[in-house]
C-alpha cells in the first residue's frame, strides 16, 4: 500500500481556478494545489528550489517532483490545447498562522459574515473584516470581529478555512471565490444584506433571505450584490449538518 503524501504548505487557494483555449478543449488536465504553489514560487516570485522546499515544508526532492509534474502539465495543456483546472492535492494552508482567534470547539459550528459597520459587507473579495459566531444547540455562545489581513478571494477562502470556519454569509461574490470556498468546504450563503447579527439568527432559525445565484464583478457590467434568495432551512447544509449541532 502507497504511504500517504505529507501535505505540503501553500500560501492561499488560486484567484483564478481554470485556464484554457478559445477553441472547445480537447480534454481537461487537473493541477493539483500544491503543484501551483511550486510554479507559483520558482516561476512568480523566482525562488530557488531550496527555498520553496523551505516554504512548502518539504524535502528538496520532493519539490522537483512536484514542479517537473506541473511543467509538464502545463505544457500539455499548451500544446494540445487542454483545458488546465486547480484542485485537490497534499497540501494545507499556510497563510493565517497569525489569526488570533480561538480553536473551534467540539459540536459548534462557526459562521463568519463579510462585515463592516454593524452590516454585511457586499463584496467578498474585498472585506477588511469578518465578523465569526460559534453557534451551539441553535444558540450564538461567541462572537468576534477579526481583521482580514489582505485582500483577494483566494487569500480570504484561506484565511477561512484556517480559522476553522463551516459556513459564510456575505453579499456579492465571484466564481473564482466560490471555487476556493468549495475547495475549503465553506458552505456559502451569498446575496444577503442588511444586519450581519440579524443575518445570522435567520441562518440558526431557518429563515435567511438569500440568493444562491449571487455573483460580484467588481469590473462592472450589471453585476448584483442584492439579496434576491428565499428562505433556506438551516438544514440544507446537508449530510446530517444543522446549525445548532455541528460535528
Amino acid at each position: 500500500m502507497s504511504r500517504k503524501p505529507r501535505s505540503r504548505s501553500i500560501y492561499a487557494y488560486p484567484d483564478f481556478w481554470t485556464f484554457g483555449p478559445e477553441e472547445t478543449p480537447s480534454d481537461t488536465i487537473i493541477m493539483t494545489l500544491d503543484e501551483y504553489e511550486a510554479i507559483r514560487l520558482i516561476d512568480k516570485e523566482g525562488k530557488t528550489q531550496e527555498e520553496c522546499a523551505v516554504l512548502m515544508n518539504v524535502a528538496r526532492t520532493t519539490v522537483t517532483n512536484i514542479y517537473d509534474s506541473a511543467r509538464r502539465k502545463i505544457a500539455d495543456a499548451i500544446v494540445e490545447g487542454k483545458r488546465l483546472e486547480f484542485k485537490g492535492g497534499a497540501y494545507q494552508i499556510s497563510r493565517g498562522s497569525e489569526l488570533t482567534i480561538d480553536k473551534k470547539g467540539s459540536n459548534i459550528m462557526r459562521v463568519a459574515v463579510t462585515y463592516e459597520d454593524g452590516q454585511v459587507f457586499q463584496h467578498f473579495g474585498h472585506t477588511e473584516q469578518f465578523k465569526v459566531y460559534d453557534i451551539q444547540d441553535g444558540n450564538v455562545i461567541n462572537s468576534q470581529v477579526i481583521d482580514t489581513n489582505g485582500q483577494g478571494h483566494g487569500a480570504l477562502a484561506g484565511f477561512l478555512s484556517m480559522a476553522e470556519v463551516d459556513t459564510l454569509i456575505c453579499g456579492g461574490i465571484g466564481m473564482g471565490a466560490q471555487r476556493a470556498l468549495a475547495e475549503a468546504g465553506v458552505k456559502l450563503y451569498g446575496g444577503v444584506q442588511g444586519n450581519a447579527d440579524d443575518a445570522v439568527n435567520a441562518l440558526i432559525s431557518g429563515n435567511l433571505d438569500f440568493d444562491p445565484d449571487a455573483r460580484c464583478d467588481h469590473h462592472g457590467e450589471g453585476h448584483s450584490c442584492g439579496g434576491h434568495g428565499e428562505g433556506h432551512s438551516c438544514g440544507g447544509h446537508g449530510e446530517g449538518h444543522s446549525c445548532g449541532h455541528h460535528e
